[in-house]
C-alpha cells in the first residue's frame, strides 16, 4: 500500500508540474538570492568619491572607513580628483572586480547615471551619498536635506540683512546640491525680493566648486556694483572664504555678512574672527556611519525605511535626509566641538 501511495504522489506531483506556467515552476526551482547568504565578512564596499580638495571630504573618507571596519566589512575607495572620465574608469573597475554595492559621490551628477546603469547590469546596488546622480535609477539616496541648508542660510542672512543687494556665490552647476541649496535660498529670498526690499544683484555658480572662481565672481560682483554689496550667500565655506578675500581687497572683509557650509576649519575659525557669520554644520559622522549602515542592507536585500522620495529625473528616489544646524559664534561649542568635529584649540588658534 505504501508502495502504491509513494507511486500516486509521484504522479500527482508530476500533473501539477506540467500544469504550472513556466514562470511558476521557475519560482518553485529558483535558489534564494546569493545575498541572503551573505555574511558581513563577505561584503565589499565601493566608495567612489569626487574630490578630497575640502576639509570636509577628507573627513568623509577616515570615517567611512573606520565605520566599514567597525561593522567589520571591506572598503575599497577610490577619489576621480573632480575628473569625470576617471570617476567613470575607477567605478567601472570596481564592479568589475567584484564589488557588493556602490556607494558614490559624483562628480557630474549627470555623467554617473551610465554607471548606475553599469552597476545594475551587474547585480550592484548603488547609493548616492551625499550628492544625488541625476537621471538614473538609484537604489537610495542619503544626505542632509540641501534644500533646508538653503532655507536656514537665507532665514539667518535675512534677519541679519533684511533690505540691501544680495550677492549669491552658488557652488558647481554639475552638483545637483548646490541646485537644491539655491532652491532653498531663494524660496526665502523671494519674499522680499517682490517687496522690493532685497536685490539679487550678483547670481553666479562656481565652476567645480573651485575657490578661485569664486573670488573672481566676488571681484566681478564688487566692481559692477561699485562695491554695494549688503550680504554674501555663498555654496560652501571655502567660495565663502575666496568672496571674503575678495572683500578684504577693499577693505569691506567683516563689515558685509557672509554665509558658507559645511563648518569647515577654517570657515568655523573665520566666524571666530568676525570675517564670515554662519555656516551650516551637517555631521559627518552621522552621514558616514548611516552609509555605511545602508550599504550593508543593500547588499543584504534588506528592507530600507526611507523618509521620503526625490525626483532624479527620470525616477523618485527613496531617500534619507538628515537635519543640518547653523553655526555661529554663539554656538560653537554646543555643535562642531561637542561631537569632536573640530578640536577648541584648532578653532581658537
Amino acid at each position: 500500500m505504501n508502495k502504491r501511495f509513494t507511486l500516486l504522489s509521484a504522479w500527482v506531483m508530476t500533473i501539477l508540474l506540467i500544469a504550472c506556467t513556466p514562470d511558476e515552476q521557475i519560482k518553485e526551482v529558483a535558489l534564494p538570492p546569493e545575498a541572503e547568504s551573505k555574511s558581513l565578512e563577505d561584503i565589499k564596499i565601493g566608495f567612489s568619491m569626487d574630490t578630497l580638495q575640502e576639509d570636509r571630504w577628507f573627513k568623509d573618507r577616515e570615517l567611512f572607513v573606520e565605520a566599514a571596519e567597525k561593522a567589520g566589512v571591506e572598503v575599497e575607495v577610490t577619489v576621480a580628483n573632480g575628473d569625470d572620465v576617471k570617476q567613470v574608469w575607477q567605478t567601472e573597475k570596481m564592479i568589475s572586480e567584484g564589488i557588493d554595492v556602490l556607494v558614490v559621490v559624483p562628480h557630474n551628477a549627470e555623467s554617473m547615471a551610465a554607471i548606475v546603469e553599469r552597476a545594475h547590469d551587474a547585480g550592484i546596488k548603488v547609493l548616492s551619498y551625499d550628492r544625488l546622480v541625476r537621471n538614473a535609477e538609484v537604489d537610495l539616496y542619503l544626505s542632509y536635506d540641501n534644500e533646508q541648508v538653503g532655507i536656514l542660510q537665507a532665514t539667518v542672512m535675512t534677519e541679519l540683512v533684511p533690505e540691501g543687494n544680495y550677492v549669491y556665490l552658488g557652488g558647481a552647476e554639475t552638483d545637483y546640491n548646490a541646485h537644491l541649496m539655491k532652491q532653498g535660498v531663494f524660496k526665502v529670498l523671494k519674499p522680499y525680493i517682490d517687496k522690493g526690499d532685497i536685490t539679487v544683484v550678483f547670481n553666479q555658480w562656481t565652476k567645480d566648486w573651485v575657490p578661485e572662481v569664486a573670488k573672481a565672481n566676488m571681484e566681478t560682483a564688487l566692481e559692477v556694483n561699485h562695491q554695494q554689496i549688503d550680504a554674501v550667500i555663498a555654496g560652501n565655506d571655502a567660495t565663502a572664504g575666496a568672496a571674503i578675500e575678495a572683500l578684504a581687497a577693499y577693505d569691506l572683509a567683516g563689515s558685509i555678512p557672509v554665509a558658507g557650509q559645511d563648518a569647515d576649519l577654517a570657515g568655523v575659525q573665520r566666524i571666530v574672527n568676525g570675517t564670515q557669520n554662519l555656516t551650516m554644520y551637517k555631521s559627518i559622522d552621522d552621514l558616514s556611519e548611516r552609509a555605511v549602515e545602508l550599504a550593508i542592507k543593500l547588499a543584504l536585500n534588506e528592507e530600507i525605511q526611507e523618509d521620503r522620495t526625490i525626483n532624479n529625473g527620470k525616477i523618485n528616489v527613496p531617500s534619507i535626509l538628515l537635519p543640518p544646524v547653523p553655526v555661529d559664534r554663539t554656538n560653537i561649542k554646543e555643535t562642531v566641538i561637542a561631537d569632536g568635529f573640530h578640536q577648541k584649540k584648532d578653532i581658537y588658534q
